[in-house]
C-alpha cells in the first residue's frame, strides 16, 4: 500500500459514488416495516436526530431492526454459540425481507437506494446483537463481500450475485486473505488463468468467514504477471463449483457461531464474464471496498461497548466486596468513566468519517483510523470489565467473556492494528 494507491483507489471512488440521500424512500421503507404489527424494540436514542449526519428516518430504521434482532436474534444466540455455527441463510432471509442486506444498494437490483449513512445506522444497531460473530457474518454480506460488486460490476453478475445477496437468497463470502498472505493483499498468490471462455483458478484462501454456508465468493486472484498493485482481479465464484474444497471449519478463540474455513481451488472454471470491473484492477477495488469493511466492523463495535459498560456497572453495583459494593470504589467507576468517554469519541470518528463519504470523499485514512482505535478499544474494554466481573467474568457464559473473545478480533481482522499503523505514519509522510 502507498499514497499512489490510494489516490487511485480515491479516483475510483469519486467516479463511482452515486449515492444521494433519498428520504422519500426511507420513509416508504419505515412505513412498510412499521405495519407489520411486531411488538416494540428497546430503546433506540433518540439522541442520534441530533448528528448532522442522521435523521428521524435513521432511528426509525434501526427500531425496525431492532425487532428482528430482539424476536428473532438474540432469543438463540446462546443456542447458536454453543453449536459453534448460526443458521446464515435462515437469519439472512429474515433481514433481505426486511430490506436490510442492501440498505445503500441500487434500487433495480433490490435495494433501498439510500446513502451509505443509513448503512452505519444499521451497523450501529447490529451491536445489540449479544454476540460478535453474526454482526461480523452479515457485515460480510453488506459491506466486504459486495461493495465493488454493487459499484463496479456488469448488469450480468449484478443479477446473478448482487440481487440475490441483497434479497437474502444468497449467503456470500469474501477470499482476499491466504495463509502467507494476511494483511498483505499484495503477496496473494491464487491465480486464474484464461482458457478459452472461463478462468482456470487454483490456490487457496484462508480465514473465509460464512466459507461453509456461502453461496458464491467474491475471490481476489492474480490475473497477471505485472505488478502486485495492478495484476489482480476480483471475480465472483459459487460455491458449489467442482474443484472448490471446503477443507476444514476453523476453531477459533472468538467469534463461536459464525463459521471460517480454509478454503482451496483445485482448477476450478468459471465463466469470464464472473469477472467485477476491469481486469487488473482488483487490488484498487479491493482498497475501495476496504473503506466500507473498516468502517462497518469500527461502528458494529460501538453498542456492543456501551451494553457492555452498562452490564458491569450493573454487575459490580449489585456484588459486594468488604461490606461495599465493587462499583464504590473509585478505581472502579472512573475507569468505566473513562472508557465510556473514549466510547463516544470513537462514535464521533465514524460520524465524522461517514458524512465525508457520503459526499464522495476518500475516507481511507480516518476509515483506519477508526478501525484502530476499535480494535485498541475493545481490547482495554473487555479486559477491563472481566477484570470487574472477577470471577464470573472468567467463565464463558457472560457478556463480559463473550465480548472478551470476540472483540480480540477487531485488531487483527481487516488489518492489523501494526499495518493500520504504517498506513497512518505514510498518510503523515513520517
Amino acid at each position: 500500500f502507498n499514497l499512489q494507491t490510494s489516490k487511485m483507489a480515491s479516483r475510483l471512488l469519486s467516479k463511482s459514488f452515486q449515492l444521494p440521500l433519498r428520504s422519500r424512500l426511507a420513509a416508504s421503507f419505515i412505513s412498510r416495516c412499521q405495519s407489520t404489527g411486531q411488538p416494540s424494540p428497546q430503546q433506540v436514542s433518540e439522541g442520534l436526530t441530533d448528528e448532522a449526519i442522521f435523521s428521524h428516518e435513521h432511528v426509525e430504521l434501526r427500531r425496525s431492526l431492532n425487532k428482528i434482532i430482539e424476536n428473532d436474534i438474540n432469543p438463540y444466540v446462546d443456542e447458536w454459540e454453543n453449536a459453534k455455527m448460526f443458521p446464515a441463510h435462515e437469519v439472512f432471509k429474515k433481514l433481505g425481507d426486511a430490506g436490510f442486506l442492501g440498505v445503500n444498494r441500487p434500487t433495480e437490483y433490490g435495494g433501498l437506494g439510500l446513502d451509505y449513512s443509513y448503512n452505519v445506522a444499521v451497523a450501529e444497531e447490529l451491536g445489540n446483537i449479544r454476540c460478535g460473530g453474526i454482526p461480523m457474518a452479515i457485515g460480510v454480506q453488506t459491506d466486504m463481500a459486495t461493495p465493488a460488486l454493487a459499484r463496479f460490476g456488469s448488469d450480468v453478475v449484478k443479477r446473478e450475485f448482487l440481487a440475490p445477496s441483497i434479497a437474502g437468497d444468497k449467503v456470500a463470502c469474501l477470499g482476499v486473505s491466504e495463509v502467507g498472505a494476511g494483511s498483505d493483499v499484495s503477496s496473494i498468490k491464487t491465480t486464474a488463468k484464461k482458457v478459452g471462455d472461463d478462468y482456470v483458478i487454483n490456490g487457496g484462501k484462508m480465514w473465509t468467514t460464512n466459507g461453509l454456508q456461502a453461496d458464491w465468493m467474491c475471490l481476489l486472484v492474480n490475473t497477471g504477471d505485472g505488478a502486485p498493485h495492478r495484476n489482480k482481479s476480483l471475480i465472483c465464484v459459487p460455491m458449489d463449483t467442482p474443484g472448490i474444497h471446503k477443507a476444514k471449519k476453523i476453531d477459533k478463540m472468538g467469534m463461536w457461531c459464525s463459521d471460517t474455513a480454509q478454503i482451496f481451488f483445485d482448477d476450478v472454471r468459471v465463466p469470464q464474464k464472473y469477472l467485477i470491473g476491469d481486469e487488473g484492477m482488483g487490488f484498487m477495488y479491493q482498497m475501495v471496498q476496504f473503506q466500507e469493511e473498516r468502517l462497518f466492523g469500527a461502528t458494529v463495535c460501538l453498542l456492543g461497548l456501551d451494553n457492555l459498560i452498562k452490564e458491569t456497572i450493573e454487575y459490580t453495583s449489585q456484588r459486594k466486596v468488604f461490606g461495599q459494593s465493587i462499583l464504590d470504589h473509585q478505581t472502579v467507576h472512573f475507569k468505566l468513566a473513562e472508557l465510556q468517554t473514549e466510547v463516544e469519541l470513537l462514535r464521533s470518528l465514524i460520524y465524522r468519517a461517514t458524512g465525508m463519504y457520503i459526499q464522495g470523499d476518500d475516507v481511507t485514512e480516518l476509515a483506519i483510523m477508526a478501525k484502530l482505535k476499535a480494535g485498541r478499544l475493545s481490547r482495554e474494554a473487555t479486559d477491563a470489565c472481566l477484570q470487574f466481573w472477577g470471577g464470573m467474568g472468567f467463565t464463558a457464559e457472560n457478556v463480559a467473556s463473550r465480548m472478551y473473545r470476540d472483540f480480540r478480533l477487531m485488531s487483527i481482522g481487516g488489518g492489523a492494528d501494526e499495518v493500520m499503523l504504517s498506513i497512518i505514519a505514510k498518510y503523515m509522510g513520517t
